[in-house]
């Protein structure tokens, strides 16, 4: 059963708008309960070094989800953007299976953060509210034909990083500290807190 969200004090249901085709976000959202639309934004990610990480995946939700916004007369769009950073390098999506290969062999053994943007476009009046992320990941030591396996287990190229935490394919990670759903791609804590501003609740 799904439910839409209410104002809070007014009986009329407020339109929630997914700005992101991810399978992960729209899982996310489908196993609250949530009525909401997926469309994907035609926004391409930035990734300037000269930018802080947080203002970089912040700038890059708030606008996906002003671009979808725009399509729209009226509810809520939600917009995210999540990269990994390890020291001063940032891993997005891999550009193929060898960058995938690549990434994977810079982050194993080691603990690197994963930052996620998440924003929210009021359509009526263009009111944004956008925050971040940050959880710390360590994966375990791997050999090359372990990352190989890992390769083939799940699919690398749509997951910033070259890897997924839920699943089979958190069999790499050693620990975390911070949020779970941070890397699973949509802070589900933090995307609360953002909708409270308008007046809406995820519970």
């Amino acid at each position: 059963m799904t439910r839409k969200l209410h104002m809070a004090g007014d009986r009329r249901n407020t339109p929630i708008i997914l700005a992101s085709s991810s399978p992960r976000r729209i899982e996310l959202l489908r196993s609250l309960g949530l009525e909401f639309q997926v469309v994907e934004s035609g926004i391409q990610e930035e990734s300037s070094p000269s930018v802080p990480i947080c203002d970089l995946v912040k700038q890059n939700a708030f606008l996906k989800a002003r671009e979808v916004a725009k399509r729209f007369e009226t509810g809520l769009v939600i917009g995210a953007d999540t990269v990994v950073r390890q020291e001063r390098r940032i891993f997005g999506k891999p550009r193929d299976i060898e960058d995938a290969r690549r990434m994977l062999h810079e982050l194993v053994g080691k603990t690197h953060q994963v930052h996620s943007g998440v924003a929210v476009v009021r359509i009526a009046d263009a009111l944004e509210k956008t925050a971040c992320a940050v959880t710390d990941v360590t994966f375990r030591p791997l050999s090359d034909e372990q990352i190989e396996r890992y390769l083939q287990m799940i699919d690398p190229l749509d997951k910033a990083g070259a890897y997924a935490i839920q699943g089979p394919g958190g069999i790499i990670v050693e620990k975390i500290c911070g949020c779970y759903y941070n890397v699973v791609g949509l802070p589900l804590t933090v995307l609360d807190g953002l909708l409270s501003h308008f007046g809406v609740s995820l519970l």
